[in-house]
């Protein structure tokens, strides 16, 4: 079993026990987040690939197709723009199947890099108009959610998705927990 540390991605910023709404909701993202990073962070390509019948998900799978989700949501969700190559595709299955071809090292690092700039592009937008801000995105019938939809949108992503790590994780090394360990 690897020794997990705290990392920058690991680390959660607990707000005040007061806090509005706005910092709750990025709080709760970022922790899902940080979750996400312990229970996937330090695998080899094997432990990454590995799938865990019935399902045919893998970590690797987990972590491209929340990579996906994170670029959808800093553009074609927030402002309307299409998502920048390769997750412009209409594929809505190829990050799960291309994982396996990417080292862990591309893994990780594109999804740090989406999730910066979806935390970029919330800064924003939250900044021009806030939570009740329409979102760039217009559905079929012509109409556009608000930015708070979206950030619970892509929190629950990650509820659902964190769920699947922690199971995947403590079968691969038997690593288990609420939250990943905090320095000091």
């Amino acid at each position: 079993m690897l020794a997990m540390t705290a990392t920058d991605d690991t680390i959660i910023h607990e707000p005040s026990l007061t806090a509005g709404e706005v910092e709750m909701l990025l709080f709760a993202l970022d922790r899902s987040r940080a979750t996400f990073a312990w229970k996937t962070g330090g695998l080899d390509a094997a432990a990454l690939t590995r799938p865990h019948p019935p399902s045919a998900m893998t970590l690797a799978g987990l972590i491209k197709h929340l990579t996906r989700v994170e670029e959808e949501t800093a553009t074609w969700r927030l402002f309307g723009e299409r998502p920048p190559p390769p997750w412009d595709t209409a594929d809505n299955g190829w990050e799960w199947a291309s994982a396996a071809d990417d080292t862990p090292d591309e893994l990780y690092t594109r999804w740090r890099e989406a999730a910066a700039r979806t935390r970029a592009a919330v800064a924003k937008v939250l900044a021009d108009g806030g939570l009740d801000r329409l979102a760039g995105f217009t559905t079929a019938d012509g109409r556009s959610p608000n930015v708070r939809r979206f950030l619970v949108d892509l929190h629950d992503e990650y509820a659902r998705h964190v769920g699947h790590a922690d199971l995947f994780r403590e079968v691969i090394d038997g690593l288990v927990g609420e939250d990943p360990p905090q320095p000091g």
